[in-house]
Order: structure tokens, then sequence, then C-alpha cells
């Protein structure tokens, strides 16, 4: 199931999130967009590095040029992760028994774990994003702006999944930690894009 989901076309995909099923669902979508933030980020990448006016940050590309295209993998995989973690829980609460709440709590862990990995990486993604904004060609600025908008998007998506399922933890401790942790990573990341964004514009004008 994991493969044909993202083997899907991008038709097929907004089909199948459209339609009366539990998956792909919110996660799903946040995992896609994600890549699609990390994507933007190469292709700005790809046609900086060939400008000869920008050959002084050739280091910088060769090293961005290897966290981006992770990042996207990373993300895909998660996007399966996801779905995964979703399942698990569906299973837990079918169950009975005296090891159903314990599976539940489990499950849980698992659908809240997902979205804080993915939270983290659209973060990495901005910072690198913003490290590009003042080494990328004029022509990309827009597209680099775009990535960092989803990238943004993706760790407010996070954040909602972490809190329906930090709402149902048995240890609210920790889950209320887990939801200021995810409230500071909103923080981050809503800096980030104004950063971006703000330097963006001034080459524009």
């Amino acid at each position: 199931m994991d493969d044909e989901l993202l083997g899907r076309s991008v038709a097929s995909f907004v089909e199948a999130t459209a339609a009366r099923t539990t998956t792909p669902g919110g996660g799903s979508v946040a995992g896609v967009v994600g890549a699609l933030a990390a994507a933007l980020g190469e292709m700005a990448l790809g046609f900086s590095r060939e400008k000869k006016a920008l050959a002084e940050h050739a280091g910088e590309y060769e090293r961005l040029g290897d966290r981006l295209p992770r990042a996207r993998r990373m993300l895909l995989e998660l996007v399966a992760e996801d779905v995964n973690a979703f399942e698990m829980y569906s299973d837990a609460m079918k169950a009975e028994g005296p090891a159903r709440d314990a599976a539940v709590q489990l499950a849980l862990a698992a659908c809240i774990d997902v979205p804080r990995e993915m939270a983290k990486i659209a973060l990495a993604i901005l910072g690198d994003l913003e490290t590009l904004t003042d080494r990328c060609t004029k022509w990309l600025l827009t597209d680099l702006a775009a990535g960092a908008v989803l990238a943004e998007a993706v760790v407010k998506l996070c954040d909602y999944n972490v809190r329906i399922n930090a709402g149902a933890c048995a240890d609210r401790q920790t889950a209320a930690e887990v939801l200021e942790s995810s409230e500071n990573d909103c923080r981050k990341a809503r800096d980030l894009l104004e950063r971006i964004e703000g330097r963006v514009k001034a080459q524009l004008v």
C-alpha cells in the first residue's frame, strides 16, 4: 500500500486524498508538501550553481546539494510511516482485552513521532533555503520563496497532527512537553519564513 501511495501520479494522489478514506490524510499531505519544498530549493540551487557570477558559493552549493535531496527523500519515507502509524492506531482501537490501552498509547506515540520528525526536517529545509536566499539567481528567488512557504506550512500541519494525538495521551506531562516543543517549532518556522520573504522581496525590487 505504501509503495502504491508513493507511486501515484499527482492527479491520482489528489483523488485519493479527496476520497472518503482515512489515508492519505493531513499527515501524508504534509510529507508530500515538504518534499516539494525541498524540491523547489533543489531547483533554485541547480540553476544558481551554474552561474559564473555565483561561483564563489561553490562550497555552500555542494553542502546544500547533499542536504536538500536527503530531506526530500526522508519526507517521502515519512509519508509511508504516517500511513503505518495511523493503521497501527486503528488496529489498536479495534483490539480487546487488557493489552488494548497499552497498544493505543504506543500507537499514539507513533502518530506523534512522525509529524514531529517531519517538522524538524521542514525546519532544516527552511534553514537551508535561508542560506540559499543570498546565493540564488534572481529568476529563481520566487521559487525559493514558494518552497519556504510550503516548508513553513508543513510545520503548522504537523503541529495540528501532534495536537490531536497528544490530547489522547495518558501521560499528560509528556504530552504537554511535546505540545510546547511543537509550538516552539511553529515560531521558529514563522521567523525563518519572514526572514526569507523579506530578503527575497528586497532583491525583487
